[in-house]
């Protein structure tokens, strides 16, 4: 929850208050994506978005404008944060292919993650849909993830082309696993199905 004495908007004046604007609009979208990967964005609305998180509805309209442009920092967010995950398995450089897909696996299961990978699928209908506050949500929805599972791919010794058929899948399998999860809530089988896939994939790794 934001505190609403901290996002009175109170403007002072100079660079220190720019910067506190900007702390607090990013705090304001941090706590509305939390919200709304708990509660789903169907029947948002900045009344009750605003009450859940400790501000006024004016206040929202006054750091986002308008609705729309609240649900487009919310999409932005929420992809940012599900594109931190993948980053981390950046930091070494050493993992395998298979070590990589089973890390990545683990953290996007997280039980405390399950809130976020809902709002991931109800963002893709909406964007799919045409909705334009969600249409930025498919823009490196794929080939941004692609690049750093590619990498690790050739890095194992496939040429670009196989390297990136081969990331495409993986990742297709991952996404196809996150909603069975959803749906059926088999951690056990998904599990199961996952080290299928990376057996029949990477062999005896």
């Amino acid at each position: 929850m934001v505190n609403s004495e901290d996002a009175d908007g109170t403007r002072t004046g100079g660079g220190a208050a720019l910067i506190a604007e900007g702390d607090r609009r990013a705090r304001l979208v941090d706590a509305a994506v939390d919200h709304v990967a708990a509660h789903g964005i169907a029947d948002l609305s900045l009344r009750g978005l605003g009450a859940a998180i400790g501000v006024s509805h004016r206040m929202l309209i006054h750091y986002f404008g308008s609705k729309e442009q609240l649900l487009v920092e919310i999409v932005r967010t929420s992809e940012l944060r599900r594109r931190d995950l993948l980053s981390r398995l950046r930091l070494d450089p050493g993992l395998s292919p298979a070590d990589a897909a089973r890390m990545l696996w683990q953290q996007l299961t997280d039980p405390a993650l399950a809130g976020q990978e809902r709002l991931f699928f109800e963002l893709c209908g909406h964007a799919l849909r045409g909705r334009p506050e969600a249409a930025p949500f498919l823009e490196g929805l794929v080939a941004d993830w692609l690049e750093p599972l590619a990498a690790a791919e050739a890095a194992a010794g496939a040429d670009p082309v196989a390297a990136r058929n081969r990331a495409r899948l993986g990742l297709a399998t991952v996404r196809g696993l996150l909603l069975d999860l959803l749906a059926t809530g088999d951690r056990a089988g998904v599990d199961a199905a996952m080290e299928e896939f990376l057996r029949l994939f990477y062999g005896s790794e």
